[in-house]
């Protein structure tokens, strides 16, 4: 069965794919000490490091990974392990044949585009081809794309699909994995690889933004919004019956039957917390619905926007507004790569259940690992937040510019600064509320961003996103005139006292008080 993909999926499945084709494979976790530094040696070939001693008395630090399964699926081993293999064979390059050439990445993207019977019949072909052609994310696409309303997950995909309408009348048993010997590949494997690496502690140890506890709106003001500074907020939350309320069996019991959006499809919450109870996959699905005050008014009666938030001016519009809050939910490892809020807007993420780690990086610093387009409309980075906590989270800690960090936990809200880099991983099965909102501290950052040439690339949340700036614009100067131009005036009064500021800096020595020459 043959499938097209719409040019939007094309155009972001491209956008994957290039992150994929740069994954960087790191050592990992290999049997004994000895097959570690074979692994070693082997993603070292390319430099002018010597082979390791034949002679290895304990395991680098650089191998003290932490498992939660403990092989692969299919027998697939890194691409190390074969110098320990006396025949140093791959059966990946003998199954292949002539197709051995083509990076594992780009053979996954073709095999991508087969439907289930081509993806059975392509698996009887060799011992590679049925490892490749059972690997989950392709049965994981063939399950969604065809998806009908009801998602009953089986701990796999293949045997999701197997169990599923998609398959009348099969009564067979659940997928049963076949071990291979003597496949290497490092790519397969960092794939299971992040989908059963534990959540390490030194990730979680550096928890350094500034909290406060229930602050005056004055206060936030001052010292946060104005400066475009994140910060944790504590003890706000209190008078949310969410907080109380939200255990699983309520939201089952007033949401059970509506259908969120999850990745791309539209999934029942019940059906979504049996799959996130068993799920074991690299990028986990999670609930992220624009529309759940629509869909279960309920939930949306049980918060209410914190004092610090009220003033958004984007409600201005009415329905007209860009999308604006979600509720969030997904299982331990899910979350949200790094991105920038949309329409350059601000945000607060309330935790009502479990916990999540933040880093954030200002606008001016470009988090490692990720690779923004020149326009802004189109962002690059790893596979998945697991692969980029193991690749880069170590890059930020010997980094100049450290980013901010912090784990929030129920009961607390996190401000989001317009602009800011971030990334979040929930740590276990979490529920949040989230709401992005323009005041008057931003309003001129908005207008700005919506009235740029290549705003219909970059403007997100709506339909409209041509006639967004003079709508919104249009409306606001009716409804507050004089204002944009009070704001003007206030932000080249700003900018030209910090100007002054920074031309002092340049002929006085702050430190000692005397004068200094500063040559360009």
């Amino acid at each position: 069965m043959t499938r097209t993909r719409p040019a939007r999926r094309r155009r972001m499945r491209e956008r994957q794919l290039a992150a994929e084709e740069s994954r960087v494979i790191v050592p990992v976790v290999v049997p004994d000490a000895a097959a570690a530094a074979a692994f070693a040696f082997s993603n070292s070939l390319s430099s002018s490091e010597s082979p390791p001693d034949e002679e290895v008395s304990a395991v680098p630090e650089l191998f003290s990974f932490g498992l939660q399964r403990g092989s692969h699926s299919y027998g697939v081993q890194p691409l190390g392990n074969m110098f320990l293999n006396a025949s140093n064979c791959n059966v990946r390059n003998v199954g292949l044949g002539s197709l051995q050439v083509l990076p594992d990445v780009l053979l996954l993207d073709i095999f991508g585009y087969l439907g289930s019977k081509d993806l059975g019949r392509l698996a009887l072909v060799s011992k590679a081809f049925y490892v490749f052609a059972h690997q989950d994310s392709l049965w994981r696409t063939v399950v969604l794309e065809n998806f009908t309303g009801e998602l009953a997950f089986k701990g796999c995909w293949k045997s999701t699909f197997l169990a599923s309408s998609l398959v009348p009348g099969f009564t067979g048993a659940s997928h049963v994995p076949l071990k291979v010997t003597d496949f290497y590949s490092d790519y397969i494997f960092q794939s299971w690889l992040c989908a059963s690496l534990e959540i390490k502690d030194e990730w979680l140890s550096t928890d350094n933004i500034e909290r406060r506890e229930a602050p005056s709106v004055e206060e936030f003001i001052r010292d946060f919004e104005e400066l475009n500074k994140p910060v944790l907020l504590t003890g706000v939350l209190k008078s949310w019956p969410a907080v109380k309320k939200w255990d699983r069996p309520y939201l089952l019991n007033k949401a059970g039957d509506c259908a969120f959006t999850a990745g791309p499809i539209n999934l029942k919450l019940n059906d979504y917390f049996a799959y996130a109870d068993s799920v074991k996959e690299e990028r986990p699905l999670y609930i992220f619905d624009s529309k759940f005050g629509e869909k279960a008014p309920q939930l949306a009666a049980d918060y209410d926007i914190p004092v610090y938030f009220r003033e958004d001016l984007f409600s201005i519009l009415g329905n007209d507004r860009p999308d604006f809050r979600w509720l969030i939910a997904g299982p331990a490892r899910s979350g949200s790569s790094f991105h920038i809020d949309p329409n350059s807007t601000s945000a607060w993420n309330a935790v009502v259940r479990g916990s999540k780690k933040w880093l954030l990086y200002p606008p001016e610093v470009v988090p490692p690992g990720v690779h923004p387009s020149p326009d802004g409309a189109d962002v690059a980075s790893p596979v998945s937040i697991t692969e980029w906590f193991m690749n880069y989270y170590g890059v930020t800690q010997q980094r100049k510019e450290k980013p901010v960090e912090c784990i929030c936990r129920e009961g607390e809200v996190v401000f989001v600064p317009r602009g800011w880099w971030h990334i979040v991983i929930n740590l276990e099965d979490s529920i949040a509320v989230t709401q992005n909102y323009v005041s008057r501290r931003n309003l001129l950052n908005v207008l700005e961003f919506l009235n740029r040439p290549n705003s219909k690339e970059l403007v997100s949340g709506t339909m409209d996103r041509v006639n967004l700036y003079e709508k919104f614009r249009s409306k606001y100067e009716q409804l507050f005139p004089g204002s944009i131009e009070s704001l003007q005036q206030q932000a080249e009064a700003r900018k030209l006292q910090n100007q002054k500021a920074c031309m002092w800096d340049t002929i006085t020595d702050v430190k000692t008080g005397g004068f200094k020459f500063a040559f360009s």
